[in-house]
C-alpha cells in the first residue's frame, strides 16, 4: 500500500512539473514572436528532444552525441522556466533571444535526427573488458604405453668367475714345509685362514694352495 501511494505522488509531481515547464516553454515562444500553434509546438519539440536523448543514454551506453543533445535540451527546458519568472522583460524581448527561438526546430530537428539514426562510436562507449575465451580442447593423441622399466629391463649378464690364481711351484713347496712343521707341533692339519696368515698371502692365493696340499 505504502509503494502504490509513493509512485502516485512520484506521477503526480511528475505531471506538474511536466505542466509547468510546458507552460513556460509556451509563454517563452509566444513572447518572442510565435504565435497560435507554433507557440504550443516549441515545448513539444524541448520535450521530445530531451526524452530522445535520455532513451539513448539508457539504451546506448553513455554516447557523447546522447549527452551534448540531453544538455541542449535540458537548457532550453530551464531557461524558458527562468526567463519567465521575471529576468526578462517579455514585453519587449531581446534579440537574442528571438533569434534563439527561431533557430530552435531547425537545431532540434538536427538533433533528433542524429539520436534517432546515427550509430554508437566505439570510442563513445565505455570499454568492456571481453570474457576471456574458452581454451581449445587439445586433440586426441593415441599413446603408446610406457613400459614399466623394471618389468622390460633385461637381466643383467651374469659376471664370469674370476679365474684360479696361478700358484708358484717353489710357494707351494714352502707351503708343504710350513703345513708339515703345523702337523708336527698341533697333530692337525693346517687350515686356511692360518695358512694364509703364516704366508702373508692373498685369501684366494690361499685357498688354491690348500686345495694343493688336500
Amino acid at each position: 500500500m505504502t509503494r502504490k501511494l509513493r509512485l502516485d505522488a512520484v506521477l503526480v509531481q511528475a505531471v506538474i512539473a511536466g505542466a509547468l515547464s510546458f507552460a513556460h516553454l509556451h509563454d517563452l515562444a509566444a513572447a518572442a514572436g510565435q504565435t497560435g500553434w507554433k507557440a504550443w509546438a516549441y515545448p513539444v519539440s524541448v520535450d521530445l528532444l530531451l526524452v530522445a536523448a535520455w532513451r539513448r543514454l539508457r539504451n546506448g551506453g553513455r554516447s557523447r552525441l546522447a549527452w551534448c543533445w540531453f544538455l541542449i535540451a535540458l537548457v532550453a527546458s530551464l531557461g524558458a522556466n527562468v526567463a519567465t519568472a521575471g529576468f526578462l522583460d517579455l514585453a519587449h524581448p531581446p534579440a537574442w533571444l528571438r533569434f534563439g527561438v527561431a533557430g530552435w526546430p531547425a537545431l532540434a530537428f538536427l538533433g533528433g535526427t542524429l539520436l534517432a539514426h546515427s550509430p554508437t562510436a566505439a570510442g563513445d562507449r565505455v570499454p568492456v573488458v571481453p570474457a576471456p575465451a574458452a581454451p581449445a580442447p587439445e586433440p586426441e593423441v593415441d599413446r603408446e604405453p610406457v613400459p614399466d622399466p623394471v618389468t622390460a629391463a633385461e637381466p643383467a649378464p651374469a659376471l664370469p668367475e674370476a679365474p684360479s690364481p696361478v700358484v708358484p711351484p717353489a710357494l707351494v713347496d714352502h707351503a708343504r714345509k710350513v703345513a708339515a712343521d703345523h702337523r708336527t707341533r698341533t697333530g692337525t692339519d693346517i687350515d686356511t685362514a692360518t695358512l694364509r696368515a703364516r704366508l702373508g698371502i692373498p685369501e684366494d692365493l690361499a685357498g688354491a694352495i690348500a686345495a694343493q696340499l688336500a
